[in-house]
C-alpha cells in the first residue's frame, strides 16, 4: 500500500525564513560529526558510474535541529540499452530512506512513496529534484548541516549498489552548493 503524505503549502513559504535560525543554532560539533559520517563514500562533487548509469549533482538541504525529514537529490543518466530501476536507498542519518514523487492533485501537493522504485529508462536522464522525484530521509537522527556531507547507499536493479555522499547545501537550495 502506498504511504501518502500531504505537504502544507505554508511549509514551503516558511523554509527560507527559517534558514537564518538554522545557521545560528547548528554547532561546529554537529558539523564535524556529520563530515565524519561519509567515510568511504564517493565525493558529492564527483560524477561517477555504476553499471551503465552515471550519477551527478547529488545534494541535500540543511535542516533545522530536530527536523523529522530531509530530501536527497541527484541526476541519473542511463547510457545503456536496457532500462534500470532505482530500487532502494539507505543512509545512517535516518531511520528510513524512501524514494518519493511529488505532484499536484488539484490544488494540493501530494507526496507519495514509490514502493517499486524509480524507473531509469535506457538512453534517458532522470532528475531527482525538489518538487519532483526525490529521496526522502524519514526520522532523521541528526540535523543536516550546510557544508557537510550525507552518506547514501543506492541500489539499482541491474547496475548494483553504490555508496555516494550528498553535499549539504543551504536550506532552500535548488542545486548542489546552493545557498539560501
Amino acid at each position: 500500500m502506498l504511504r501518502t503524505c500531504f505537504i502544507a503549502a505554508s511549509a514551503a513559504i516558511l523554509m527560507p525564513a527559517l534558514a537564518f535560525a538554522q545557521a545560528t543554532v547548528a554547532s561546529p560539533a554537529d558539523a564535524g560529526a556529520m563530515a565524519a559520517h561519509h567515510m568511504g563514500a564517493h565525493s558529492a562533487a564527483a560524477v561517477f558510474t555504476v553499471g551503465d548509469l552515471e550519477l551527478a549533482g547529488g545534494f541535500t538541504r540543511a535542516t533545522l535541529p530536530n527536523a523529522p525529514v530531509g530530501g536527497g537529490f541527484l541526476t541519473i543518466t542511463n547510457h545503456g540499452t536496457a532500462d534500470d530501476r532505482l530500487l532502494s536507498a539507505s543512509s545512517p542519518i535516518a531511520a528510513d530512506t524512501q524514494i518519493h514523487e511529488m505532484k499536484m492533485e488539484g490544488d494540493v501537493m501530494k507526496m507519495t512513496e514509490l514502493p517499486d522504485g524509480l524507473l531509469i529508462p535506457a538512453g534517458e536522464t532522470v532528475t531527482l529534484s525538489p518538487g519532483g522525484f526525490h529521496l526522502m530521509f524519514m526520522s532523521l537522527n541528526q540535523a543536516l548541516v550546510e557544508g557537510t556531507e550525507v552518506p547514501v547507499t543506492l541500489t539499482f536493479e541491474h547496475a548494483g549498489t553504490i555508496d555516494i555522499a550528498l553535499g549539504v547545501a543551504g536550506i532552500s537550495a535548488d542545486a548542489p552548493g546552493g545557498h539560501h
